[in-house]
């Protein structure tokens, strides 16, 4: 229950700032992890990137002051962070589909998004299987490309890196080296710094670093795994979903803010569905 305390007081923190300068670092101190952690967990749990989230509520803000005010298009921009109209005015129809200008008539359609609010809520379910493994430190070797601090343009980069993956030669060799555990083709995101942050595709080996790959050592830690049969996509986003909202609340552990690793069979064709894992590395409370 912890976490969704500490992730509902950085929603608290966003909301007051509306009208103000929102620092992620802020918001993701509130919350007890990195920034880029706090937009990787909050796009999973809520949704939606963080950075449209913040659009969203700017926009309907906005909104209701432009139709119960008479402050001037320009005024409620530099209020919400906007310094241009033409900044404004494509922030507001992105979300509301017409102008500000139009906006300001009686009738006119808006959209209105709520402040997203965090709790646990009693529903019927399914049962997520998983077990929890103890490892040593797991080296990967693969190819790697760089991710951005914005979930919303990492969003496009992962797809698009694993497309190309597909359709190049080194993928089979990449495979050639697994002969670690966890077993399968890894996907995972690795945050060192603000600057350097890397998703790797790669498999866990021993062996020798082939020219034009890179290895991570991923540190030894607890593991709780999740087991899926399915559409991978849907279910990778839907285990952290739940690992968030349902396991992690009541298990008695913290999250670690280590990589996540994505586990996906080996298979010579480009796979959608089938057997797949989520390893996420957790901590007993109060550590």
């Amino acid at each position: 229950m912890e976490w969704l305390k500490k992730l509902g007081a950085a929603i608290r923190y966003i909301e007051d700032n509306l009208d103000k300068e929102i620092s992620y670092e802020e918001a993701a101190r509130i919350a007890c992890c990195s920034p880029y952690y706090f937009q990787r967990i909050f796009s999973y749990v809520s949704g939606v990137p963080l950075s449209e989230y913040i659009r969203r509520r700017k926009m309907t803000q906005a909104a209701f002051e432009l139709q119960r005010t008479d402050s001037k298009v320009i005024e409620i921009a530099l209020k919400y962070g906007y310094s241009s109209p033409t900044s404004f005015n494509r922030a507001f129809q992105s979300v509301h589909g017409i102008t500000p200008t139009v906006a300001r008539a009686m009738g006119s359609t808006l959209q209105a998004y709520p402040s997203i609010q965090f709790r646990v809520e009693i529903t019927g379910g399914s049962p997520m299987a998983y077990h929890i493994v103890e490892k040593q430190p797991v080296r990967i070797v693969g190819i790697r490309i760089p991710l951005a601090c914005e979930m919303e343009e990492n969003l496009r980069i992962v797809p698009s890196f694993w497309e190309a993956a597909w359709q190049g030669s080194q993928l089979s060799e990449i495979c050639s080296l697994s002969n670690q555990e966890p077993d399968g083709i890894l996907g995972v995101s690795v945050y060192e710094s603000p600057r350097q942050i890397y998703y790797y595709i790669g498999v866990a080996t021993n062996s020798p670093v082939p020219a034009g790959m890179y290895e991570y050592v991923i540190p030894g830690a607890t593991w709780v795994v999740f087991e899926n049969n399915g559409d991978f996509k849907d279910n990778v986003q839907s285990v952290f979903k739940r690992f968030y909202m349902e396991w992690l609340p009541f298990s008695g552990y913290k999250y670690a803010n280590l990589p996540d690793i994505e586990v996906y069979p080996i298979c010579g064709g480009q796979p959608a569905r089938g057997h797949s894992e989520v390893w996420i590395a957790v901590e007993k409370e109060g550590k």
